[in-house]
C-alpha cells in the first residue's frame, strides 16, 4: 500500500487546475492530520481520492475527444499511454501533447500500479485503436472491470494483446469473460491467487478463441 500512496501523491500534482481547486482543501487537511487518523482512516481517504480520480467528466469527453479524455484519466490515475505512431510511453500528465481533435490516438495502455477502477471505465468506450492493455498490480481491478472491458465493442475489434499480473481481486470469472475480445492474440496471466480452476478457465478461453496464445505463470 505504501507504494500506491506514493503514486497517489504524485498524481495529485498532475491534476488539471480545475480539479486541483476541487481537491486542494481536502488534501491539505488530510496531510496535516494524517498522523492522527484512526487505524484504516488513511486507507479510506486514499480510496476516496482514487474514486475522485476515476470520476468520468462526460462534458470533457465531448470537448476534447475520447482519446484525450481517456489519456487524462489514465495518467491522473498513475497509468501510461502510448499513442499511435509513437514509440515513447506518455506518463507526464502535464506533458500530454496538444493538437487537432483526434490527432493523438491511444494505441497501448500500461496501468501498472495505477488506481484505475470500474468507475472510470466509461472513458474506454470511445477508444477505437487500443491494441494492448497491461494490468499489473492494480489493486482496484476486479472481475466486473474485465467484464466491462470485454463488453466494449471498440475493444472487441481492436485489442490484440493483454497482460493481467498481480491483481488479487481477479478470479476465474473475470478471466473467462475475456472471450468476447474476439481478436485477442496474446494473453499473459501471472500471480493471480483468485484463479482456482486454471485448466478449466484456460480451456474455456481457448475454445472460444482458438487463435489466442495464453501464457501462464500461476501457482
Amino acid at each position: 500500500m505504501k507504494s500506491c500512496l506514493n503514486n497517489d501523491m504524485k498524481n495529485i500534482m498532475c491534476f488539471r487546475a480545475k480539479d486541483m481547486r476541487f481537491l486542494t482543501r481536502t488534501v491539505q487537511t488530510a496531510l496535516s492530520t494524517q498522523r492522527t487518523l484512526p487505524p484504516g482512516g488513511s486507507r479510506e481517504f486514499w480510496g476516496w481520492l482514487n474514486a475522485v480520480f476515476n470520476k468520468v467528466d462526460y462534458e470533457r469527453i465531448k470537448a476534447v475527444g475520447p482519446d484525450r479524455a481517456a489519456s487524462e484519466w489514465l495518467l491522473r490515475c498513475g497509468a501510461k499511454v502510448r499513442f499511435q505512431g509513437f514509440d515513447r510511453w506518455q506518463h507526464d500528465y502535464n506533458g500530454l501533447p496538444t493538437g487537432p481533435l483526434g490527432r493523438y490516438r491511444i494505441e497501448a495502455i500500461d496501468a501498472t500500479e495505477s488506481c484505475i477502477m470500474y468507475r472510470g471505465f466509461d472513458h474506454l468506450d470511445g477508444l477505437k485503436h487500443v491494441e494492448e492493455i497491461k494490468l499489473n498490480k492494480c489493486i482496484y481491478i476486479e472481475d466486473v472491470c474485465l467484464e466491462r472491458l470485454s463488453g466494449i465493442e471498440n475493444l472487441q475489434a481492436s485489442l490484440l494483446k493483454m497482460e493481467i499480473v498481480s491483481c488479487g481481486n481477479v478470479t476465474d470469472k473475470g478471466v473467462v469473460s475475456l472471450y468476447r475480445l474476439r481478436n485477442l492474440e496474446y494473453l499473459f496471466l501471472s500471480d493471480l491467487p483468485g484463479i482456482r480452476e486454471r485448466e478449466k478457465t484456460v480451456d474455456r478461453l481457448q475454445t472460444a478463441l482458438p487463435k489466442l496464445t495464453i501464457e501462464l505463470d500461476l501457482a
